[in-house]
């Protein structure tokens, strides 16, 4: 049997971690976007004076913010001990191996699930719903406890249940790579992507901002390889052989660290890289030495297979996507096959991954069963294998749910060929996001600019104007281009989709302007208030235009400091003041604004103890507090503090 112990291992303490960055960067932002004088205040979510029993409300919206009232504390404060509990409980299980146990991880699913159904459009993103499920598996993947002598070999369950991970992992890649073409985006079908992706992005790096400005054939190449790795290698995944999966280990990973180089994507990537854990095993950290010839032979006919397989893959990129070498040693790339063909394939290989999958667990289950008859002992045997089917019935349960979205995300028009009675069963816990669609970046924005709104307040109608600054998202041209991630600032997030649209389709612009009106400190936390204008007192009136941003040309370095050029386009919204009736009365109608007041808070020495740990956090910049918290879990690791074995009695 295939050991996996201490990379289970590895990867749940990697989880860990995740969910520590995404806890603590929720936890920042609480007061600004979910405050009672928030931008979308949580407590129009869940009305802790309504008459319903305890069930009753569970039933309504499922969240663990319902436990205020027994708590003495309203929806604000609660989410602050909600995040700080979570905060606390992946930081431990972080740090030391004894606490990565299946009622931790229960927990810390059902804290961040309880953030997430009152998230609203501020954590409605495609990572939140990955954390979620693949905190449900890591429930199946971790041990109910750690024995005080804990046998370091796998038990045969571990294959079962973390193989689940590269199912997740297979269906996250492979969508990715398949909604850039099926989407039919003109951009991704030229393969002119990168050439607008690293200038359109949400929050660029500094990289970025080099990427972009590299040769056209290069960022062209680029785009056919990360068609190759989000396509092609994603199959490979459960290939016997164990050489061809290390290569598309190291696949993934590459394309993930490029990700996070030139792009703040939250905890994404990173969570991408722990789920790419599963698909080593424990030879690859503890590497077994053997004198045999058939060890010798055998090793050389897996790399043999290694280059057969992975040349085949390269000459299928040659073929297909036209490579040519130019006189100029550049290499020239054209996509040489139709859409229509495309879809054909495609049709064809989602059915044909299906297959692929169930097989690889048909054999991951039947290894198991069979190594739980290997133990010694009759009563052993029986135990083992009592307790191995009842991990496998789950993952069983998991795999055909989601074979829904993986269908529905991937080929629309064979959703009939999905049993109607699995599409039944995956509605009813479709709430609770064990299973979800992926695909990032299915069509190209940004092809004339990347379209930025910029808020401008002025003390007289007539102006002059003053812009807003953001902590983090493109404002000032002259700004540098920050490294923010693995933190979330999830106000500059959602502000670049709300340019996208219009303000009629992103209510939060409206409530955030009122806010800006009326000078709310906890809403100006999450904005550049060093630079603002309006940092001592407000406007009295509040616009919005949108411009169109382009990076400055390489040819201009020499000659300007800016990053950026922008010129104006038109209106995103009409100029507004705090006593504008017709956005009051559209606000109280959404219940942002609410006369009645909240909930009392009875407890005052929490609320207190809460109040004084936010006041030293604030001051803090939040990606060197979550770094800062990581480096310190690293420390109390390498120092032996935690997981230390405890001397034996004479």
């Amino acid at each position: 049997m295939t050991q996996v112990r201490y990379t289970r291992n590895l990867f749940l303490r990697g989880i860990c971690i995740i969910y520590l960055f995404a806890f603590l960067s929720f936890y920042i932002q609480i007061p600004g976007l979910y405050g009672d004088n928030g931008i979308l205040p949580a407590r129009t979510q869940v009305d802790l004076k309504a008459r319903a029993t305890l069930l009753n409300k569970l039933k309504q919206k499922p969240t663990l913010l319902w436990f205020a009232p027994y708590l003495g504390l309203n929806v604000e404060y609660m989410l602050d001990v909600l995040s700080l509990l979570g905060a606390v409980l992946s930081f431990i299980g972080f740090v030391t191996q004894t606490f990565c146990i299946a009622p931790v991880f229960a927990g810390l699913w059902s804290l961040y699930f309880s953030l997430y159904q009152i998230g609203q459009t501020f954590i409605w993103f495609q990572w939140d719903s990955l954390l979620l499920e693949t905190g449900f598996l890591c429930i199946f993947i971790a041990p109910f406890w750690y024995p005080r002598r804990a046998k370091r070999s796998s038990t045969p369950s571990d294959g079962v249940t973390f193989w689940t991970i590269r199912w997740l992992l297979f269906r996250l890649m492979f969508a990715s790579g398949v909604v850039k073409l099926s989407s039919r985006c003109p951009v991704w079908w030229k393969l002119d992507a990168l050439n607008i992706h690293f200038e359109s992005q949400c929050i660029p790096t500094p990289l970025a901002w080099y990427a972009h400005h590299l040769p056209t054939w290069f960022l062209r190449l680029s785009t056919v390889f990360t068609y190759v790795i989000e396509i092609a290698i994603p199959l490979l995944f459960f290939f016997p052989n164990r050489k061809v999966r290390l290569i598309a280990f190291y696949s993934q990973l590459f394309l993930q660290i490029c990700i996070i180089a030139t792009g703040n994507y939250a905890f994404f990537n990173f969570l991408t890289i722990c789920l790419c854990i599963s698909l080593l095993d424990d030879q690859f950290f503890y590497k077994q030495r053997s004198q045999k010839n058939a060890s010798h032979i055998l090793n050389h006919l897996s790399t043999l297979i290694s280059i057969l397989v992975y040349g085949g893959i390269l000459y299928g990129a040659y073929i297909y996507f036209g490579l040519k070498i130019t006189d100029d040693f550049t290499i020239k790339s054209n996509i040489a096959f139709t859409q229509e063909e495309f879809d054909f394939v495609i049709q064809r290989a989602v059915p044909i991954s299906i297959y692929v999958g169930a097989v690889s667990l048909v054999f991951t289950i039947a290894d198991s069963l069979t190594n739980s008859m290997l133990t010694k002992g009759m009563y052993n045997k029986i135990t083992t294998a009592l307790i191995t089917v009842s991990y496998i019935v789950p993952v069983l349960f998991i795999f055909v749910i989601s074979l829904v979205p993986h269908y529905t995300s991937l080929v629309p028009v064979t959703n009939s060929t999905v049993i109607a009675q699995i599409k039944q069963v995956q509605d009813k816990v479709e709430h609770l996001r064990l299973v979800n669609s992926y695909g990032l970046f299915r069509r190209m924005t940004g092809t004339d600019g990347r379209p930025e709104v910029i808020i401008e307040g002025s003390n007289d109608i007539d102006g002059p104007w003053k812009d807003y600054e953001f902590l983090y998202k493109a404002g000032n041209v002259n700004n540098s281009l920050p490294f923010v991630a693995p933190h979330q600032p999830r106000l500059d997030w959602q502000m670049w989709f709300a340019a996208l649209g219009t303000y009629h389709q992103n209510p939060f612009v409206m409530s955030l302007a009122y806010r800006l009106l009326n000078g709310q400190s906890e809403v100006l936390d999450l904005i550049n208030t060093v630079e603002s204008p309006f940092k001592n007192k407000p406007p009295k009136y509040i616009k919005a235009s949108i411009y169109h941003y382009h990076y400055t040309p390489w040819s201009q370095t020499s000659s300007t400091r800016a990053w950026w050029t922008r010129e104006k386009v038109g209106e995103y919204f009409p100029i507004f003041s705090k006593d504008h009736q017709p956005l009051i009365e559209y606000l109280t109608k959404l219940k942002i604004l609410q006369e009645k007041p909240g909930f009392k808070i009875k407890a005052e020495p929490l609320k207190l103890i809460l109040d004084k740990l936010r006041w030293s956090v604030c001051n803090v910049e939040a990606s060197l507090l979550l770094w800062g918290v990581f480096t310190a879990g690293c420390t109390l690791i390498v120092a032996g503090y935690y997981d230390r074995p405890v001397a034996k009695k004479k």
